[in-house]
């Protein structure tokens, strides 16, 4: 599982904006006003070599009367499950008595703390720290998330613990089976299409959002392949998770989708594609995860509706349309079958090797068929390309200004290459590499003795009338 870090501390210290700094999103909202994240922000740390998984949590304040509230005590059950807190104080207003009382119950919880001392941007990180060393919290980090000032030093640091993870094959080190995460909402009926895909009743399936409450693996063997189901918690929109013990659960989802090898993604056809599938989605294109969208319940749906899910299908997840669609019915069976055969074709295509004359020769002709646009008035030439890794695959595109290319472009190579190596079920990226210029930077390469038999030459050399 991925290394959970917890922001903690009193309301308005900065803790939404080191979340979108550390996640690289603006998923958190962020303004001047205290107490604006009443509930858990969750996501996948995008900084230093140790991938993590980041939690947002609403201020503490440290008072007895905050902590009969909701907000405080799923904060304090969230960080029970973090492997390291990072409890962050405000260097213009110093230390204050609530964050006496917040240092006081994170040492109460026996959870690994790190003291962060954030907006101290133009202020000698020595002066403002001073102030909080009687907070008894170990050697204070001086920071700025606004400016991302130290940020990086100080992830570094509390994530070297932790082993770091080559992303590529990272799933099929423990095993040889095909790991499939199978995620969606509650109630989209994720625990009845494993039940389902098994031919028993191992999980159990109640017509009640939130019956599964953490994740559950299930091995199994079929036509010869080995799979390892894995069923999580459905994650709902934040407003209406109201039971700590099920957002407590999100972490555990977030580490199963991270630890698959494909993700089966449950959309119930009766309500449609909504906000949280695409949210959900995105989680696991971010990962780089294979992916295969089963659309669930669509036994007995009438026609105009099967259309209006079609339409909305292809509006809203362009972002991943590279996932192949299954009509299912978990219930009856109806297409479950087929979802095998997707699942191991994605698998598959996402660990592909591909050799790198024939993706350079796949680049050329792309670049044939539509040249790359100007950049600074000159044209981007794409030379070669090579593979730089897989699950999912990368690509990396060496050539001059290759850094300038438009993200309309990348897309562009990347369906591309989907399509001549048979790609389809999984994420397909990109990276660009500028060549040096050999010659950058050496005005003057000649010796002395070169250079006055160049001058020697030139005097010879006609000039046009």
């Amino acid at each position: 599982m991925l290394p959970v870090v917890a922001l903690a501390g009193r309301p308005n210290v900065g803790k939404s904006t080191l979340f979108n700094l550390l996640t690289r999103t603006r998923d958190a909202l962020v303004a001047d006003l205290p107490g604006l994240t009443r509930d858990r922000q969750y996501g996948f740390g995008r900084m230093g070599p140790v991938p993590y998984i980041v939690v947002d949590t609403g201020g503490l304040s440290g008072a007895q009367d905050e902590l009969d509230g909701l907000m405080a005590r799923q904060t304090l059950r969230a960080l029970d499950e973090a492997d390291v807190v990072l409890f962050m104080v405000d260097a213009r207003e110093g230390l204050t008595a609530s964050d006496e009382r917040v240092a006081d119950l994170l040492r109460r919880r026996g959870r690994p703390v790190r003291l962060v001392v954030n907006k101290a941007e133009g202020q000698s990180a020595a002066m403002v720290a001073a102030e909080f060393h009687r907070l008894g919290i170990g050697e204070p980090v001086v920071i700025s998330s606004a400016h991302g000032d130290n940020v990086r030093a100080l992830m570094d640091d509390v994530l070297a613990p932790f082993p770091g993870t080559d992303e590529t094959d990272a799933p099929e080190r423990a095993s040889d089976a095909i790991r499939v995460a199978v995620i969606g909402r509650p109630n989209v009926g994720k625990s009845t299409l494993i039940n389902r895909m098994v031919g028993e009743d191992r999980l159990v399936a109640f017509d009640q959002p939130g019956t599964t409450r953490d994740a559950v693996e299930v091995p199994f063997e079929r036509d010869g392949e080995r799979y390892l189901l894995v069923d999580t918690a459905g994650i709902r929109r934040r407003s209406r998770v109201s039971e700590a013990i099920e957002k407590f659960s999100i972490v555990k989802t977030l580490g199963a989708i991270d630890a698959a090898s494909v993700v089966v993604a449950v959309i119930d056809a009766r309500d449609g594609v909504t906000e949280q599938d695409a949210s959900l989605l995105g989680l696991a294109a971010e990962r780089g995860r294979a992916m295969v969208i089963a659309v669930n319940k669509w036994d007995g749906l009438p026609p105009d509706q099967r259309d209006a899910v079609r339409r909305q299908l292809d509006l809203k997840l362009t972002f991943v349309d590279y996932a192949p669609i299954q009509f299912i019915s978990a219930l009856h069976g109806t297409g479950v079958g087929d979802l095998f055969a997707l699942v191991t074709r994605s698998h598959t295509a996402a660990h592909r090797s591909l050799s790198t004359p024939e993706l350079t020769r796949t680049l050329q002709d792309a670049v044939t068929a539509h040249q790359p646009p100007l950049a600074r008035g000159r044209r981007i030439k794409l030379r070669y390309a090579h593979q730089g890794g897989r699950n999912p695959p990368v690509i990396v595109v060496h050539g001059s200004q290759a850094e300038l290319l438009p993200a309309s472009y990348q897309r562009y190579l990347a369906n591309t290459f989907r399509k001549v190596f048979r790609l389809q079920g999984t994420p397909v990226r990109i990276e660009l590499r500028s060549g040096e210029n050999p010659y950058a930077g050496r005005r003057n390469t000649l010796t002395p003795r070169q250079e006055r038999k160049r001058e020697r030459m030139m005097r010879h050399v006609k000039k046009p009338r």
